[in-house]
């Protein structure tokens, strides 16, 4: 029998970390983390689908009311009847003819929809008993190319190229899932870096990490030069000359600006700079790029869809693809900018640590590895401490990797312990 839709309720969920300054950076110094929550009814009454999009306070309330509009579009429709051709769910969500008016695909609408397209792929991995990354994988190489939105990629990717990419890796993927079930998918920290922490607090994060596994480390930087020159010295110190440090700006510096703070910081030997300047200026991540080889950079937790990533990619203005689960158009939008940047040569190491995002974010790094890159060189996903605890599904870490999820569906399922407390 076929899954029917029938009914959706949405939900604003806060959690206070700043309290404790959790997620305090140079452009956000007192975050509260939050996720606009969507539940989809069936007429199964123990089939349920869960989504999500996340926002740090404020504005959380508009995103909830952008999902109830989405939302509305699938009362009635079937699962199987959206999943056939998985890209008729994209182009249901963000192609309505009224609602593209406030998108089209950007900004709050957009987070909306990654929310109930999230839902959607959640419920039909239950449907099948699968968590989503292991439906990805288990697809053709036409399957996995009828779920990518093409409309405005064609100048840099095919479908045909798509397919062509797809089947250079297709016979392998089986020993890859069998790698990672063993070892699991690297990963980088952020939670030892945020920029409100004391130095104190700095170091004995540090320490606790390495013990547990990690040697990718990132530092929230860009308010005051001589404190970001004291901070990165006490990381570099800490972690170990071998170990691979970040930098993460939060948008805050013009081009100039930026060129000038990255050459200060250079001797600390930062792999990867993130988001510089605006995220929605490429020219200007080329420039910065073009100025500071042989330091990457890094950007696109704020890049809203794939059409920005393509340009970015084109002329070069990033080397490190930082796709972000929410802030593109669900796991349609994602399949596509993965399938970018392997032709590109981009190696994709998304942005995750806010609710959620890391229990979102596995998916995305196994399915580019399995199907998709065949490849973790220069690819880690990241990774943060904080709220994992509120879903029934958290992710797993071993030294400092991801373990791959087993159970069914998407992984951001919140407790009824965490709606009772957070929900407004």
């Amino acid at each position: 029998m076929p899954t029917r839709i029938t009914a959706f309720e949405a939900f604003d969920i806060r959690f206070p970390t700043s309290q404790h300054l959790d997620g305090s950076d140079a452009m956000n110094p007192d975050p509260d983390y939050s996720a606009a929550y969507v539940v989809l009814r069936t007429d199964s009454a123990d089939r349920c689908g869960y989504g999500m999009t996340f926002t740090i306070g404020r504005g959380n309330e508009i995103c909830v009311a952008a999902i109830r509009s989405l939302a509305t579009l699938l009362i009635g429709q079937t699962v199987e009847s959206l999943m056939t051709e998985p890209v008729t769910l994209y182009r249901k969500l963000t192609g309505d003819s009224q609602l593209r008016w406030v998108g089209p695909e950007k900004g709050v609408i957009h987070l909306a929809a990654a929310a109930v397209i999230n839902a959607v792929w959640d419920l039909w991995a239950r449907i099948q008993h699968k968590p989503v990354w292991q439906v990805i994988c288990d697809m053709s190489p036409a399957q996995f190319v009828a779920s990518v939105d093409f409309r405005y990629l064609t100048d840099a990717l095919t479908p045909n190229q798509a397919l062509e990419l797809l089947d250079r890796h297709t016979a392998t993927r089986a020993q890859r899932i069998e790698e990672l079930r063993g070892i699991g998918y690297p990963s980088y920290t952020t939670s030892a870096g945020w920029l409100g922490y004391s130095d104190e607090a700095l170091k004995q994060k540090c320490t606790d990490l390495q013990a547990r596994g990690w040697s990718h480390f990132k530092i929230k930087v860009g308010r005051d030069l001589d404190d970001d020159r004291r901070r990165c010295s006490v990381l570099r110190r800490e972690m170990g000359e071998e170990a691979h440090m970040m930098i993460d700006a939060n948008q805050v510096w013009d081009v100039p600006q930026a060129i000038e703070w990255i050459r200060e910081l250079a001797p600390f030997r930062p792999w990867f700079v993130e988001e510089p300047t605006s995220p929605d200026d490429i020219l200007g991540h080329r420039a910065i790029a073009e100025a500071v080889r042989p330091i990457r950079i890094a950007t696109g937790e704020m890049c809203h869809n794939r059409i920005m990533f393509k340009q970015f990619m084109q002329c070069g203005a990033l080397q490190v693809c930082q796709l972000d689960c929410c802030r593109l158009g669900g796991v349609n939008e994602v399949m596509a900018v993965l399938l970018l940047a392997a032709k590109f040569g981009i190696p994709v190491c998304p942005h995750a640590g806010g609710v959620g995002l890391c229990e979102y974010v596995q998916h995305a790094s196994i399915v580019d590895y399995v199907c998709v890159s065949a490849s973790m060189e220069d690819r880690v996903a990241e990774y943060s401490d904080h709220l994992h605890e509120h879903v029934y599904d958290p992710v797993v870490m071993q030294h400092g990797r991801y373990m791959p999820p087993m159970k069914a569906g998407y992984s951001v399922q919140f407790t009824e312990a965490a709606m009772q407390q957070f929900a407004r």
